[in-house]
């Protein structure tokens, strides 16, 4: 009967009340105290021990000053958040009289709400090494996260200066990115829901959303992504082939037409790639709700959202040279409603045509406004019609205004902007001259032909020789075709005065050419995380195959005699090559040479050799 009865309940203090422990510590008596504070720290600390403790506590709250700071952070070390719900409900009302009594103790406080936005770190030891890890199966993590949220809210209604304490704390609990998966999943995901009760904080908490994001994102280069995901393909089908043939019977047969999409499958194989698509998801979720309300697009919270959005575009996205994927955080954004993408085109023209601007933001602006109108599907053609009028014009009046000076020279420290405009032309006019042209044929003709390409193409600034070479060619195929200007003298012409620099290398030398003088990229090139593109590719322009009469119309304006570094990574297409023909797809340049399985959904370069 002993061992089987329950052990006997422990007394609840030791050495009187608490006041005359705190007042006994005061005259340096410490025997008390200690006792107190080994008792709050006991992990076999009983639901009735804490609320008794949290009642007295409550009711001498004066006098825990900064001189028994010790003691509160025994307080707030107490397991209160997996107990009963009166004990959650004396904490909540424990720490609103201690951050009204003594604000001192409101960091403390915030850092023990803030520390709880993660999953619980679990104790794991194996062989003598440390492993532990965040305990990602916690049943209870939901209501946890709301209790918190609960006691957070109760902080800031009582303290009005919380948001300015709370945001360093915010910032510097941020995990890093070899946490778990679910680790971060659960930060973000608080840090966003601090923004519906703390609104004043929602610009600074996405700021360092999208920090942490682009980091990520510039961390983990496309080329490496789709590497992991090929290795990965690669060892799948080498282990089903194997199980087919140790396992090759009848019932197997049936059901390989029924094919069975795992969980897994939505898996990035790049780990960074599984947090950064994880993430992504999670802000293209927050920014639909803020913006939707029952349902039905709220226009005043989307709009406050688009200037607070708008803000870190211009801070931390813009500057950033060839990111993937973070900045789709605006397309998804503006697919909502036209005006939010005409608000944003007009944005970045603002930043293109400012000479007062950098060179190299004003050339990055050019950038997004092109690959924003060749690949948003939401963007009608009147719309784009606007934006090349607003280009072209701009690129006529340079001109007029270089033509006035003398040793006019095609320069890219000079003009820059200029030929990252002609650019965003040249790559527009390619991704949509069908629909330009569709409808009334003759009109379209005529449209086009009223931004007299041929003055552009033949001005002395020569921007067919600075631009991407693969949209220089499809860009000379379509106005030959259409019989709007005739490039290929000129880009032979261009090919002739190509330099090649001979460079030394650990395989030899090598012959190289420079073919991306702006160091251009697209920024809204073709989306590759698994779980998130499903929310892009509702509104996104993949490059349509040309047909085998557009083929047919291609000359070959490049010379034979290039090295391997020109062909950039994202110079892929999915086109089927055809014998002689070279499928090369206009994204952005790099220097490494990249797999021809690479860039998917981007237009093809095609190289008909001469007759």
């Amino acid at each position: 009967d002993e061992f089987i009865s329950p052990p006997p309940r422990k007394t609840v203090r030791f050495g009187g009340t608490l006041t005359d422990i705190l007042m006994k510590y005061e005259k340096g008596e410490t025997t008390d105290f200690e006792l107190l504070k080994h008792q709050l720290s006991d992990p076999d600390i009983k639901d009735a021990q804490i609320i008794n403790w949290l009642h007295e506590f409550r009711a001498s709250v004066i006098y825990l000053t900064k001189e028994r700071e010790q003691l509160v952070k025994v307080l707030l070390k107490l397991p209160w958040l997996r107990r009963s719900r009166e004990v959650v409900e004396e904490y909540l009302g424990f720490l609103s009289n201690l951050v009204s009594a003594q604000t001192v103790h409101l960091r403390p406080c915030l850092q023990m709400i803030v520390s709880q936005f993660v999953p619980p770190r679990i104790t794991i030891r194996e062989d003598d090494v440390d492993i532990s890890d965040s305990d990602d199966d916690d049943e209870n993590l939901s209501e946890n996260f709301n209790t918190c949220h609960r006691a957070l809210q109760t902080v800031a209604r009582y303290v009005p200066s919380t948001p300015q304490f709370l945001m360093p704390i915010l910032v510097e609990n941020f995990p890093f990115f070899n946490k778990s998966e679910r680790t971060l999943e659960c930060y973000v995901h608080n840090l966003l829901r601090v923004t519906v009760y703390l609104p004043t904080l929602r610009l600074q908490i996405l700021e360092l959303i999208i920090e942490k994001l682009l980091k990520l994102d510039v961390s983990t280069p496309q080329q490496d992504i789709e590497d992991a995901e090929e290795n990965a393909n690669n060892s799948d089908n080498e282990e089903k082939s194997t199980e087919e043939g140790l396992f090759d019977m009848e019932e197997d047969e049936e059901r390989k037409g029924n094919k069975v999409v795992s969980s897994s499958s939505e898996r990035m194989a790049h780990p960074l790639a599984e947090r950064l698509d994880i993430l992504m998801t999670i802000l293209f979720s927050y920014i639909k709700d803020v913006c939707h309300v029952n349902g039905k697009l709220d226009i005043s919270n989307t709009k406050d959202l688009y200037r607070d959005l708008v803000s870190v575009f211009d801070k931390l996205i813009l500057p950033t040279h060839a990111s993937c994927h973070v900045q789709y955080f605006m397309f998804y954004l503006c697919s909502f409603k036209l005006g939010l993408a005409e608000a944003f085109l007009d944005h970045l023209w603002k930043k293109l045509h400012d000479p007062n601007n950098a060179s190299v933001i004003r050339q990055t602006a050019g950038s997004y406004i092109g690959s924003f109108l060749a690949r948003a599907k939401f963007i009608p053609v009147v719309t784009v019609k606007a934006c090349l009028d607003l280009l072209v014009n701009w690129i006529h009046k340079y001109i007029d205004n270089q033509d006035k000076g003398a040793n006019v020279y095609c320069d890219v420290a000079l003009h820059g902007p200029f030929y990252s405009t002609c650019q965003v032309v040249f790559y527009t006019l390619i991704f949509r001259h069908k629909q330009l042209l569709d409808g009334n044929l003759r009109k379209g003709l005529s449209y086009l032909q009223s931004l007299n390409f041929e003055r552009i193409v033949m001005c002395q600034l020569n921007p067919l020789k600075i631009c991407i070479p693969s949209v220089v060619n499809l860009f000379a195929a379509i106005t030959r075709k259409y019989q709007l200007v005739f490039c290929y003298t000129i880009i032979e012409r261009n090919n002739r005065q190509f330099l090649p620099v001979v460079r030394s290398g650990s395989g030899g030398d090598f012959v190289q050419t420079c073919t991306n003088p702006l160091d251009s990229f697209f920024p809204f090139d073709p989306y590759i995380l698994k779980r998130s593109k499903k929310t892009i590719e509702p509104f996104y322009q993949f490059w349509e195959e040309l047909s085998a009469e557009d083929l047919e119309n291609l000359k070959k304006p490049i010379k034979e005699g290039t090295s391997e570094d020109e062909d950039d990574d994202f110079l892929k297409g999915e086109t089927p090559q055809n014998d002689g023909v070279v499928g090369i797809a206009p994204n952005s340049y790099e220097s490494n040479t990249r797999s021809p399985l690479s860039s998917i959904g981007s237009p093809p370069d095609c190289y008909v050799p001469y007759p």
